[in-house]
């Protein structure tokens, strides 16, 4: 029997340079097959495609809840739907500033609020605005999962498509399991350097072998491999290692999630 399996490497604002790309694939027992990429340069069109229906379980990388410490200290909602709701009411100005103005009020060392899965993920607090600007992609793309439809297990169990799953997940996660704190990407064509394709190349190998503790098997062609390797933005990459993440919980009991899990805050898959 096999399942479809999505990894998203989500951007809050696509564009042609820097689109969300999805990568696809077959899970059969321990053996993932990496089926192709999709690219879309806009959250319209993305939001189109999410709105297909599934079967698929994906994994993708943008937080799905704020910190209940600041949830309850801002005085929003602490519902999940409820929260969600009015945080996409919100202009990217409006995030800034109250979160900013919440940072300052706090002692050095101490500024962000967390959540629960943040340290154990190695994640950056999905508050934070800039570098990376994780709380516009809440902002931009739980919204999406919403009007589509889509299940959310770790905040709504029981609402939304059974066969359109969608799970946090955490590429740095996994990649800091397989090269340790090497840096395999960037952005900047300056830093795009042999180094960094050669840390891509020990993760996409690292994968194919399962060298990971979540005990799959990523089949590539050559021209797949490759093709991951020298995408020196890492987009491609972190699409298949959100994919792994989702193909690791599609045969987890409950999604691999906890038990107690918050449904405000949510969990990243496999932290």
């Amino acid at each position: 029997m096999t399942q479809r399996v999505i990894g998203v490497d989500f951007s809050s604002s696509p564009s042609r340079r820097k689109p969300i790309v999805l990568a696809s694939g077959t899970l059969s027992g321990a053996a993932l097959r990496f089926e192709g990429l999709q690219r879309f340069h806009s959250l319209t069109d993305f939001g189109d495609w999410l709105a297909q229906p599934g079967p698929w379980v994906g994994g993708f990388d943008l937080p799905f809840g704020l910190p209940r410490e600041l949830v309850e200290q801002l005085g929003w909602p602490t519902g999940w739907a409820a929260c969600i709701d009015h945080y996409a009411g919100l202009s990217r100005t409006t995030i800034r500033d109250t979160f900013a103005a919440f940072c300052n009020a706090r002692p050095v060392g101490g500024k962000f609020a967390h959540r629960a899965c943040d340290r154990p993920a190695g994640s950056s607090p999905s508050m934070k605005w800039v570098n990376p600007p994780v709380a516009y992609m809440l902002h931009a793309g739980v919204p999406l999962l919403r009007a589509a439809g889509v299940r959310c297990p770790a905040h709504a169990p029981h609402e939304g498509d059974a066969q359109r799953i969608a799970l946090e997940a955490y590429p740095g996660l996994l990649a800091r399991e397989l090269i340790g704190h090497r840096s395999y990407k960037s952005d900047d064509r300056a830093k795009q350097t042999p180094e960094r394709l050669i840390a891509r190349k020990d993760i996409v190998e690292a994968l194919e072998q399962g060298r990971t503790r979540l005990g799959l098997r990523l089949r590539l062609s050559a021209a797949q491999r490759d093709a991951l390797a020298d995408d020196a933005s890492g987009d491609a990459l972190d699409a298949v290692l959100c994919l792994v993440q989702a193909a690791w919980a599609a045969g987890r009991p409950g999604w691999g999630l906890p038990a107690d899990v918050d449904a405000l805050e949510g969990w990243i898959v496999s932290a």
